[in-house]
């Protein structure tokens, strides 16, 4: 008989405040900030990676976080992630994908949509990787204006 998935609470939250902190290093003027736009190697290919800001209130702000491949395929679609920072609690964690529908902590297997048990949970992790992956090997892309 096959176990039901039990979220590892510790585990999240420990991965929520290092994305947390993640995302303040690359957005250290958060307040100010709406847009900012990295390029990073990936096996050979360069990529975009854009963090933008959607929404700021008091204690959340959430941020859509996406990357676009240089000579992308018009028939890929690139990975695009909600995250919400709850500035009270130090923590980030993806609240949606692309088509802005809320994720839910754990889903029942198999479900009509074939969303994993943990998904939400992978893509909090991917997510890390991601951010840590612009932290090591990034570059800021900045325009330059001409006085």
């Amino acid at each position: 008989m096959k176990r039901k998935y039990v979220p590892d609470l510790k585990r999240q939250m420990a991965l929520g405040e290092s994305n947390y902190l993640r995302l303040l290093k690359l957005l250290p003027d958060l307040d100010s900030c709406n847009q900012r736009e990295f390029q990073v190697e990936v096996d050979n290919h360069r990529a975009r990676v854009c963090l933008e800001v959607d929404e700021r209130f008091a204690y959340t702000t959430s941020v859509v976080v996406s990357q676009q491949y240089e000579n992308q395929s018009v028939w890929l679609e690139s990975p695009r992630l909600v995250v919400r920072l709850y500035h009270d609690a130090r923590v980030a964690e993806v609240i949606c994908t692309r088509q802005r529908r809320q994720l839910s902590g754990v889903y029942a297997y198999p479900n009509r949509e074939m969303r994993y048990p943990d998904e939400k949970a992978q893509l909090n992790a991917f997510l890390g990787e991601w951010l840590s992956h612009c932290l090591s090997h990034g570059r800021l892309l900045e325009e330059v204006f001409a006085e």
